[in-house]
């Protein structure tokens, strides 16, 4: 949305609102929307997250609205008026919308073509009209009972109850999650195997920079400082993460293993098993169990038989800390996503003779201007972050890959002269499905792309050699025996090649039945959604969170919610 008043587009957008209560009265709103519409409902009317497209999929709309006891569609009066802007190639009145249910406040996003009719229509709720908490009183009648410091201790401890909600991992999906629950006032314990918060981050490669801007990636409550960097340094989001929990007062248990969990069905609970850094454990006995391990939770090691011929030293891309002792040696790094070419670039800067092994077609673009383009509703400034943020969670898949195609045109218009250059130096490109870009590849696969931080140049320059692994007849001890016969050496092969499926973390964890029972986790299912992600998975109790900042940030809110309604379901 952008700033500034559209008197013309306000009337049309209330004219809608109008047509649109009258339908609900009706029974019928289906031909105030085009053939092709969608609505996406974000725990509003559903109590999930669920996109329903064409008119039969908005019919059920009144049906819904008057089981919820919603209040008409208004104008929100909090944030920017409707306005024309370009939405997936469609230039469309956009506006925000408010209204009450029965148990929340609610908002959401609509957009009207030219023809007067509804694209696109977004349900969300907002927040939930919860009981006060009781106000801490400004002192204690008795100096000797606990302070804050005692009472914190004591409720980090755990020792005589259970959290209702136990997250498993701390990176900052789970910490995102947990201060949603916080403000909520579910009782949350995260667990994380590290030996100090943050260190998922910290203990990474050592140039890692977050390749999206600061305005995107931030978190809850609490924005990170304007004296930042665009571009955030590993070590500074690990601590800022070290630093949120103490600041929300969030619960979190360090150098603790999650070893599963059973579900108790008569008492909709779990019986989760945990390792205490003594190597106790400690059975708890939470309703509702958050994974929130990351897609990047188990290394993917892939099958290549000649691989145990190599008899130098092998590392996963999450194992490669520093690159100075690999001066004037030779290495091979396994794979072009963006942690290979980092990588790649960091071991060149510090001397040694780098091979990057091409094993599958991968998109690149360069981190500016091209990369931030498919951010542009977080660039410059306008509306608050919330705004932004609700305007993003409207869009459909049917919109992002509409609007992602045009994106990736102009990208590769942009970027040309890398890509051909990469393309003469032998490299393989490819820009997603359909032409959509990297967004998507990363919401179904975790990868396949690199953000240009200047290692093209070294490939196309030739300073980091290229090679397909195609063309690799065999690894030897001491590096690679190509089809032509020659052999590259390497000391050092890194395996930069991803991470397994959350499917393979959950059988380990929790067994073949309750994985089959959740279903997939990650990738895309029939209406567009992503599949089990902040939303209710086919086993009671068990959720998933992951991804990047804003997702996070964005879909714990809703994820957060459905938990509470679960949890008020059980008064």
């Amino acid at each position: 949305m952008l700033d500034g008043q559209d008197t013309d587009a306000r009337a049309l957008v209330q004219n809608w609102l109008d047509r649109f209560d009258a339908g609900r009265t009706s029974g019928s709103v289906s031909d105030l929307f085009v053939a092709d519409c969608h609505w996406r409902d974000l725990v509003a009317l559903t109590g999930e997250i669920r996109t329903r497209s064409g008119r039969d999929g908005v019919a059920q709309l009144p049906e819904l609205l008057s089981a919820a006891g919603a209040t008409r569609l208004v104008p929100h009066p909090g944030m920017v008026p409707p306005q024309r802007v370009a939405r997936a190639g469609e230039t469309v009145i956009e506006a925000a919308i408010a209204f009450e249910t029965d148990h929340a406040s609610c908002n959401g996003v609509v957009r009207l073509l030219p023809d007067g009719r509804a694209w696109t229509l977004s349900t969300a709720i907002d927040a939930l009209r919860m009981p006060e908490q009781p106000e801490e009183p400004a002192y204690a009648k008795d100096v000797r009972a606990p302070n804050w410091l005692d009472n914190r201790e004591a409720e980090r401890a755990y020792a005589d109850r259970d959290p209702t909600v136990l997250v498993v991992g701390g990176g900052h999906a789970g910490i995102t999650i947990a201060a949603r629950m916080r403000e909520l006032g579910i009782d949350t314990l995260i667990v994380d195997r590290e030996t100090r918060i943050g260190d998922n981050w910290r203990l990474r490669y050592h140039n890692l920079k977050l390749h999206n801007q600061i305005g995107v990636n931030h978190m809850p409550y609490l924005p990170f400082p304007k004296t930042w960097p665009r571009y955030i340094p590993k070590d500074m989001i690990a601590n800022w993460l070290e630093f949120y929990v103490e600041a929300l007062e969030l619960n979190f248990w360090t150098e603790t293993s999650f070893e599963g969990a059973d579900w108790d069905e008569a008492n909709r609970r779990w019986t989760a098993r945990l390792k205490l850094a003594d190597g106790t454990i400690r059975e708890m006995r939470p309703h509702h169990i958050v994974m929130a391990a990351s897609v990047s939770a188990v290394k993917k090691l892939p099958d290549i038989p000649s691989l145990a011929n190599f008899e130098g030293v092998k590392l996963h891309s999450s194992e490669f800390e520093v690159g100075s002792e690999w001066r004037n040696r030779p290495v091979m790094v396994l794979g072009t996503g963006t942690s290979s070419h980092d990588i790649s670039q960091h071991l060149h800067a510090h001397g040694a003779h780098v091979t990057m092994v091409q094993r599958s077609p991968t998109m690149v673009v360069s981190v500016e201007p091209t990369a931030q383009l498919y951010d542009g509703l977080y660039l410059g400034d306008g509306p608050t972050l919330d705004e932004r943020d609700l305007v993003n969670s409207s869009f459909t898949l049917d919109l992002i890959k509409r609007a992602h195609k045009i994106l990736t045109e102009e990208v590769k218009q942009i970027d040309r002269e890398t890509l051909e250059g990469l393309e003469r130096a032998g490299f393989e490109l490819e820009y997603g499905e359909d032409g959509t870009g990297w967004p998507l590849k990363y919401r179904t696969r975790g990868g396949g792309y690199y953000f240009n931080i200047g290692c093209s140049e070294l490939i196309i320059d030739g300073e980091i050699d290229l090679i397909q692994h195609r063309d690799i007849d065999e690894y030897i001890a001491t590096g690679v025996r190509m089809k032509d016969g020659t052999e590259r050496p390497a000391e050092l092969v890194v395996m930069a090649t991803g991470y397994e499926g959350q499917g393979y973390l959950l059988r380990q964890l929790f067994g073949e039945e309750i994985t089959e029972r959740a279903g997939q986790v990650w990738g895309f299912r029939e209406d567009g959604e992503m599949s089990n992600m902040w939303t209710r998975t086919g086993q009671p109790g068990l959720w998933f969170t992951a991804g990047a900042f804003s997702q996070c940030r964005i879909y714990s809110k809703y994820l957060g919610f459905q938990i509470a309604l679960d949890e008020m379901a059980r008064e």
